[in-house]
């Protein structure tokens, strides 16, 4: 006879419950490491828009929602990020004033999302926990 015996089975299904058992964190922690690169990558994205969009106001003033950025012709930023999500991260910005200043937040929506939030302000340096990254 040519079969496989219970035990035989039961060993089988052991070691690939203790190979996912191992793969699963490994690729949650891939993916928030993902989503927070993205995130700080749309920061840098937006710091660059809001600058472009200010340039080419006049007066000299920075757009007052994503929105704008993301409607403009031609757009400065792609409609997803103008909407304020993207890739687990809700995007807000915040503190315009006198066309001088802006602050825009990443906040993770969810902990598989990411666990850091990122800020970028009119300085163009995109923080987190106040340390800048690069």
């Amino acid at each position: 006879l040519t079969g496989f015996t219970l035990v035989e089975i039961m060993i089988v299904v052991g070691i690939i419950i203790l190979l996912v058992a191992f793969a699963i964190p490994n690729f949650v922690r891939m993916r928030t490491n993902t989503n927070e690169t993205t995130a700080a990558a749309s920061l840098r994205a937006i710091s660059t828009a809001m600058e472009n969009y200010r340039s080419a106001q006049t007066p000299p003033a920075y757009a007052t929602q994503l929105s704008q950025l993301s409607d403009a012709t031609p757009p400065y930023i792609d409609s997803v990020l103008g909407s304020g999500t993207k890739q687990g991260y809700e995007f807000v910005l915040s503190g315009v004033s006198e066309g001088d200043t802006y602050t825009c937040t990443a906040t993770p929506r969810s902990a598989m999302s990411g666990t850091r939030t990122f800020v970028v302000n009119h300085n163009g340096v995109i923080t987190s926990g106040g340390t800048p990254i690069e």
